[in-house]
């Protein structure tokens, strides 16, 4: 009798492991790309708000997906920066960013929304923010205004790795790379969130592998890595090894003792970095 309890309960047990963890592989793209969090797919605020001028622009992938972005074109600037955002709220959220590179920088800006956020069609997934890249860089390399600019990268989380896939795939375009509390591979972070995942973290299929990624970039390309040392998301020493085997010739690591995931970017002295960083390589 004990011996067939045992065999139910540890079925029951073994049944319900292999549903959890089954839900867990075939819903992860909605823990990973929370596109749906805070009603961002709802509401999309536009640069006008601030009284910035733009060109509200539409981009067609080579899947036929559909991606709104943000073209601010800056007559007097000698560079444009890409802002690629992390992956919660849309592109409305980083209108204050977008000033600042604008107004106080004067510098060009583009931003896009990855599929499946803000009101860019699609579902998002690794393979398809990629594709969302290549139609954003197709954009800018064939763009009589922008061709003639330099272009800058400017990362945050997820949006880092996005820039270190296009630093690498794109090397002979990128001319600096800005990046912030991003991660080796989000097979990495997940042991640093969700301990009692980390045997299981090889399931995860969205794996954005910047640690190798990130080796393609040009030793010519300047980067400045920013990294929040009470970074609960990503674990501070990503940033430190991607600093380190990043092929850079020309690299730059600054640290925030009181910094976390989403507020390293407001920590003293961070904008002040920024703009010694774009001034010394005379991108402003």
């Amino acid at each position: 009798m004990f011996g067939k309890l045992s065999k139910i309960l540890f079925g029951g047990f073994f049944g319900l492991t292999t549903l959890t963890l089954g839900s867990l592989y075939a819903f992860q793209n909605k823990l990973v790309y929370p596109s749906w969090a805070q009603g961002a797919r709802n509401h999309v605020d536009t640069p006008d708000i601030r009284g910035l001028p733009y060109e509200r622009v539409r981009l067609t992938t080579r899947d036929n997906v559909t991606l709104d972005a943000f073209d601010l074109q800056q007559e007097n600037s000698t560079s444009t920066v890409v802002i690629l955002c992390p992956n919660a709220g849309n592109i409305g959220y980083f209108i204050p960013v977008i000033d600042l590179f604008y107004r106080q920088f004067g510098m060009s800006v583009f931003i896009y929304s990855y599929r499946g956020y803000g009101f860019s069609g699609g579902s998002p997934s690794e393979a398809g923010l990629k594709l969302d890249a290549d139609s954003a860089m197709s954009y800018l390399a064939t763009s009589d205004f922008h061709k003639t600019r330099k272009l800058v990268l400017y990362g945050r989380s997820i949006g880092g790795a996005n820039a270190i896939y296009i630093a690498s795939k794109f090397s002979q375009m990128i001319d600096a790379v800005i990046l912030e509390n991003t991660f080796l591979s989000i097979r990495k972070v997940i042991p640093y969130i969700f301990p009692y995942l980390a045997r299981v973290a090889f399931m995860c299929h969205e794996v954005w592998n910047s640690e190798h990624e990130i080796l393609g970039a040009s030793p010519d390309t300047p980067f400045l890595f920013l990294r929040g040392l009470k970074d609960e998301i990503v674990p501070p020493p990503h940033m430190a090894h991607l600093y380190e085997i990043c092929p850079s010739r020309d690299k730059h690591m600054f640290e925030f003792p009181g910094g976390h995931h989403n507020d390293t970017i407001v920590q003293e002295g961070y904008w002040d970095i920024v703009r010694e960083f774009l001034h010394d390589h005379q991108f402003i």
